[in-house]
């Protein structure tokens, strides 16, 4: 830069009159006069000196400035691609670029959304994501999904073919919608479950009533049938009153589901929590020979949430965990701590025979079950009081036998 040059050219001549009148002022000369008089004609040559290193100091400091100096159109230029760069920077999806318009090339990141998905806490494994994306071709758009430490991540993934300076390229929009998803899946199955136990009770409950009723009114009029007629009509009363009561029960419980109460949270300290679940579900297994392990790391970790709502989550995991490894003593563990990003991460696990892969996706769905007497009831109310209280719910895959599930706030 030109005033750059300047500076410098004006420190050089600066330093060397100083340093002639240095030289001048230590000849032998007689009068101490002529001495002081040099000294005094350095101070401003001093001072300019100070002053040049100073500013050039100042510019190597400053950031760079491409406008400087600029034409005020081709500054504007310079302003309105500086704003786009930090728009782009600051865009809320996850950018990145796709070298070639096949299906394969270099995948990087173009903006800060897009630096967090594939940092450490997010995408388990950030090549694997980067070769599902190169892989895509353009002008698409789908639904994927990708592994992150939470579990399996969906996300909206659009595609465009662009060419820059002649080189082909694609740009690759990635948004995780899991979040949005689970909400509006959790929220259609409330409305789902609450209309057809609203339906559903109000035509049993008066089949259950009357067949109360009718089986009360035949043990009085019983001597004036026919014995034969009077006992298939008891057997035939007793099994209708006694599976309507069955189905007011089931029906009930999943009315459960769609009237859970909003969650009021508050501040919970986790070792007392899974003391008191310890307290609960731990003599059921010691009984047979098992035990539940609880560990906190550290022991001070705290959650803001609803303390009932998170203890009756753990309980119906741990539930499913002493039917899954009914045929042993059993043993499950339950533990707390921190991972990347200043997340809490809670793993309920157990030693039993896990989760058959071709159902792993569909244990939370409410009326899902594998068991005989099962509602399909327990993993769906789970996923709601987790969602409830800010969190989601996860089925990971164990590295060793049994089912693990995590659970992130």
């Amino acid at each position: 830069m030109a005033s750059e040059r300047r500076l410098k050219a004006g420190a050089v001549l600066a330093l060397a009159g100083v340093a002639l009148l240095a030289f001048g002022a230590g000849a032998e000369h007689e009068s101490p006069r002529l001495a002081v008089l040099y000294g005094l004609a350095a101070l401003p040559l001093a001072f300019h000196l100070w002053r040049s290193l100073d500013r050039l100091a100042a510019q190597r400091r400053a950031p760079l400035a491409p406008s400087a100096g600029l034409p005020i159109e081709q500054q504007a230029l310079v302003d309105n691609a500086l704003a786009l760069e930090a728009r782009l920077e600051h865009t809320p999806v996850a950018l990145f670029r796709i070298d070639g318009l096949g299906g394969e090339g270099q995948a990087a990141p173009l903006n800060g959304n897009a630096r967090k998905l594939v940092a450490p806490g997010r995408a388990s494994d950030p090549a694997a994501l980067y070769r599902q994306l190169a892989a895509q071709p353009g002008e698409r758009r789908a639904l994927i999904d990708f592994d992150t430490e939470r579990g399996t991540e969906r996300a909206l993934l659009a595609v465009s073919s662009i060419t820059l300076q002649g080189k082909p390229q694609r740009l690759a929009a990635l948004m995780p919608v899991e979040s949005e998803l689970e909400a509006e899946a959790l929220h259609a199955w409330r409305q789902l479950v609450h209309v057809l136990t609203h339906e559903i009770m109000n035509s049993l409950t008066p089949v259950a009533s009357l067949s109360h009723t009718a089986y009360g009114l035949l043990g009085e009029f019983r001597g004036a049938l026919p014995e034969d007629v009077g006992t298939d009509l008891g057997t035939a009363l007793d099994a209708i009153r006694r599976r309507a009561d069955s189905l007011v029960d089931f029906v009930a419980s999943y009315r459960s589901l769609s009237n859970v109460p909003a969650a009021r949270p508050e501040r919970v300290r986790l070792d007392a929590l899974f003391e008191r679940v310890a307290a609960l579900v731990g003599p059921a297994w010691r009984a047979r020979g098992g035990a539940v392990h609880f560990s906190l790391e550290p022991a001070s970790l705290e959650l803001i949430a609803d303390p009932g709502q998170l203890e009756q989550a753990l309980i119906n995991l741990l539930k499913n965990a002493f039917e899954a490894t009914a045929g042993g003593p059993g043993n499950a563990w339950v533990s707390a701590r921190l991972v990347r990003g200043a997340r809490l991460r809670i793993e309920v696990s157990d030693d039993g025979p896990g989760v058959p892969d071709g159902l792993a996706a569909h244990i939370f769905t409410p009326f899902f079950t594998t068991k005989k007497q099962g509602g399909g009831i327990g993993l769906a109310m789970v996923r709601h009081l987790v969602h409830e209280n800010g969190g989601t719910v996860r089925h990971a895959r164990s590295v060793g036998q049994g089912a693990r599930f995590v659970l992130t706030f």
